[in-house]
């Protein structure tokens, strides 16, 4: 019995929204649970007070109020204007309850979902539709509805329904059946309005995708990145538009929905009608013939009205409902990515390998639904050597480079370091020996020092910093700052500069050899001069072996002079490495590579003509 009771409430969004706000703060809710009384108490408690007041007038107003009846009236007057007082005050402690809650549960809740997207080692399940619907959800993004609110959304309306019952049991206490007419009468309209209520909410969710579409389409206008474009082109009417369609496209069904609703409503209302019709009836039949006093007809005349709290649907039910679907999805997401992570800190240890050799044998790759991307590639990468890899735009070189640092796992083949499975291999420590400058790579608004030296979470060392700097060309950057290291690299802050496409490439680049400094011992460089200036780039090309010197070493590009300097090149064509051998040896076999490097460097001869 105990554990059946267990699993409903588990299952049960409402108990998962309490158990939220009592993980994020148990002082708030035990608060809590005294304003659910006062909520419920409070509303019957006023009207019972008016009630003895306006029963002791007649008195007081015969006799005097120096009688004992006016002498009952004063003393209602005090006790009633203290309930009223004490009702006052529920808006504000509302108020400061919902404020608190809300800010105590949006941290849980931001935490639960960072540590649950960032749990797994790989990035697959960023690009899973599932996920990122449960993501949108979780967060609230798809129906608008903050699911931090939902706490206390939901011991408001725990104190609105004890409020309505404690109505029903006051008038029962002047007509029996009157009391328990009124309940049953709201218990039996709020269960089919309560379902309908969440089919339409479930309905809106299941449009997640057109959701997720429509606000990305209206986060263009603002979002930097977008921006610029969007207004040399004249995109906006045109953004505008889409969003329109796509926001439309997802909540038509839920209107349907809520159109039905609505005839549900009416239909609900009449029979509400009926059964208040009755109530009143019966109070104005019984003060007609004399059969009530004053003092319980003012009494119980506020009760009708109270008594709607039972089981009457209000626009806060729809918010609650929408801010409640996010819940489940909430914990489905820490659950379900968080075994993945768990998955990643096992296996034997990852720590100062590769020792001898990376081996890639008949690795193959795929995206789901999609056509292979790698076709049984082998390659060995011994221990402090460099490796050149070109190939055109979509060969697949990205996707490699992703495998070998297992933020994806291979669909065929596996990946061997020192002999050793690297799915053996503990993912987050093996991530640890992976330094990568990626094409777009990340451009934190953090300070410089941070920028470089976030290498495992520490605090940044500045003397690694500098080296760092040093090697990747960056000295003169971080010289031009006006706090130096401490700069803030965001316009967007007071004091942050922004920097150019080369300048934030330096880095990046820092970063990795900063990583390197700190332990890691695959260095990868995707494009690394894709964004420098013709003297930078050369600097680079002068200085490629002493960066790559001891370490395993990558490097992508598709100017072949960045390339040249590597011990060995492979040629990746079609998901496939068709060539693979030194400069030299490459160009004498006359194939893809000789083609390209001919081809490359007749385009830079005519251009120095110029």
């Amino acid at each position: 019995m105990v554990r059946l009771l267990r699993t409903r409430l588990a299952a049960s969004p409402r108990a998962r929204g309490l158990l939220l706000l009592w993980r994020a703060s148990v002082p708030i809710s035990l608060t809590a649970c005294l304003f659910v009384l006062a909520e419920g108490g409070l509303p019957v408690l006023v009207p019972i007070a008016m009630g003895r007041v306006t029963g002791a007038i007649p008195g007081a107003v015969l006799f005097g109020l120096s009688s004992p009846a006016g002498h009952r009236l004063i003393v209602a007057l005090a006790e009633g204007g203290a309930a009223y007082a004490l009702s006052l005050l529920r808006g504000p402690l509302e108020d400061a309850l919902a404020a608190a809650s809300s800010a105590r549960v949006d941290a849980l809740m931001q935490r639960r979902l960072v540590a649950a997207v960032c749990a797994p080692a790989g990035i697959e399940h960023l690009e899973d539709q599932e996920v990122l619907d449960r993501l949108a959800s979780a967060r609230g993004d798809l129906l608008g509805n903050s699911p931090e609110t939902a706490p206390m959304t939901l011991i408001s309306l725990a104190g609105d329904r004890l409020s309505g019952i404690l109505a029903c049991v006051v008038l029962a206490t002047f007509r029996w059946w009157l009391g328990l007419e009124l309940l049953v009468v709201w218990l039996m309209v709020r269960r089919p309005l309560g379902t309908l209520l969440r089919t339409r909410v479930g309905r809106a969710r299941r449009a997640g995708l057109e959701l997720r579409r429509s606000w990305y389409l209206l986060g263009l206008a603002w979002k930097p990145a977008a921006a610029k474009e969007l207004r040399v082109f004249g995109l906006g009417d045109w953004v505008a538009q889409r969003h329109r369609e796509e926001w439309l496209a997802a909540m038509r069904p839920s209107w349907r929905e809520l159109g039905r609703l609505n005839r549900r409503v009416w239909l609900a209302g009449l029979f509400v009608l009926c059964a208040y019709g009755l109530a009143a009836g019966t109070l104005g039949w019984t003060a007609e013939h004399h059969e009530v006093s004053l003092r319980t007809l003012a009494t119980m005349l506020p009760m009708l009205p109270a008594s709607m709290s039972v089981g009457s649907m209000t626009s806060t039910d729809t918010s609650l409902e929408q801010s409640l679907s996010s819940l489940p999805d909430l914990d489905t997401l820490t659950a379900q990515l968080g075994r993945a992570g768990d998955l990643a800190d096992v296996g034997e240890r990852a720590v100062e390998r590769p020792q001898r050799c990376v081996r890639l044998e008949r690795v193959s790759f795929a995206y789901p639904g999609g056509t292979p991307v790698l076709r049984e590639v082998d390659l060995d990468l011994p221990m402090g050597s460099s490796l050149g890899l070109v190939g055109i735009n979509g060969a697949g070189k990205t996707t490699l480079v992703s495998i070998l640092a297992r933020l994806r796992e291979p669909t065929g083949g596996r990946v061997m370091v020192d002999g050793i499975p690297l799915s053996r291999l503990r993912a987050r420590e093996w991530q640890r020996q992976v330094a990568v400058v990626y094409q777009d790579f990340a451009r934190l608004p953090l300070s410089a020092a941070e920028n470089v030296g976030m290498f495992g979470a520490g605090r940044p060392d500045l003397e690694r910093c500098e080296r760092a700097a040093e090697r990747a060309g960056a000295q003169a950057v971080i010289a031009s700052l006006p706090r130096g290291w401490q700069t803030i690299l965001s316009p967007a802050y007071d004091g942050g500069v922004d920097l150019s496409g080369g300048q934030w490439q330096r880095i990046a680049l820092a970063r990795a050899l900063y990583a390197v400094q700190a332990g890691a011992r695959v260095l990868v460089l995707d494009e690394p001069t894709a964004q420098l200036d013709i003297r930078g780039e050369a600097a680079f090309y002068n200085c490629f072996l002493e960066l790559t010197a001891g370490v395993t070493s990558i490097v992508i590009s598709h100017r072949f002079a960045s390339v040249r300097h590597a011990h060995r090149i492979a040629v990746l064509d079609g998901g496939q490495i068709t060539e693979l051998g030194s400069h030299d040896e490459l160009r004498a076999l006359e194939g893809t590579y000789a083609e390209m490097w001919n081809a490359q460097a007749a385009r830079f001869a005519r251009e120095a003509r110029r």
